[in-house]
């Protein structure tokens, strides 16, 4: 079966994608079980850009076909932000914890009805020789007044999806494989991996 390298040593991430991508005829990876230990600044300005610097760098590393993926939360009462730097809100060595805080603090002041935001995924898949494509999802929620749920990780706690009643992390991981950003992105890309996978077995 060949490989194809999740550029996450995030277990949490790493298991999701395992999930979302297990029929797809590929054996996922992570860069530390295959011995490689290479950290890529993410300085794109789009979620896109930065998938891609961290799935060309990694596909070129190890020579295996590399799926990476940028996410974000985008608050419209915030004019977007935190956006594409979600994981670096707050400080940069801030737990998910403190940035819930830092976010909730900036909307300390703003009603539940203006609370809207997204959830928003951008997907590359690399070749070694540098060939990308790329997949997308989103999910719109409002933001929570505090935090519920101990599921899911990063800003899920406070994702809110009125349709279901629930927080993200409130939601089965079943559930929350269904409908969200990343659920989303990673479905058009199992389609693409199954293809190529057809293509390869001729």
């Amino acid at each position: 079966m060949p490989r194809l390298l999740l550029a996450t040593n995030n277990p949490a991430k790493a298991r999701e994608y395992r999930s979302l991508l297990k029929d797809t005829g590929y054996e996922l990876v992570t860069p530390v079980e295959v011995g490689i230990n290479l950290t890529v600044a993410e300085t794109g300005s789009t979620l896109k850009e930065n998938a891609r610097l961290k799935a060309t760098a990694l596909a070129a590393r190890s020579g295996l076909l590399t799926l990476a993926d940028d996410s974000g939360l985008f608050v419209d009462a915030l004019g977007g932000q935190p956006g594409v730097l979600s994981a670096r809100y707050a400080e940069e060595q801030a737990t998910d914890r403190e940035r819930l805080d830092y976010l909730l603090n900036k909307l300390k002041d703003v009603p539940r009805e203006k609370r809207t935001a997204q959830f928003r995924c951008a997907i590359a898949i690399t070749t070694p020789g540098g060939l990308v494509d790329y997949y997308q999802g989103q999910c719109s929620g409002v933001i929570a007044l505090t935090p519920s749920g101990e599921g899911g990780f990063g800003y899920d706690p406070v994702f809110y999806l009125p349709q279901r009643g629930k927080t993200m992390a409130e939601l089965p991981p079943g559930v929350k494989d269904s409908l969200s950003h990343r659920s989303r992105a990673a479905g058009k890309a199992a389609k693409a991996l199954r293809r190529l996978r057809n293509q390869q077995a001729e």
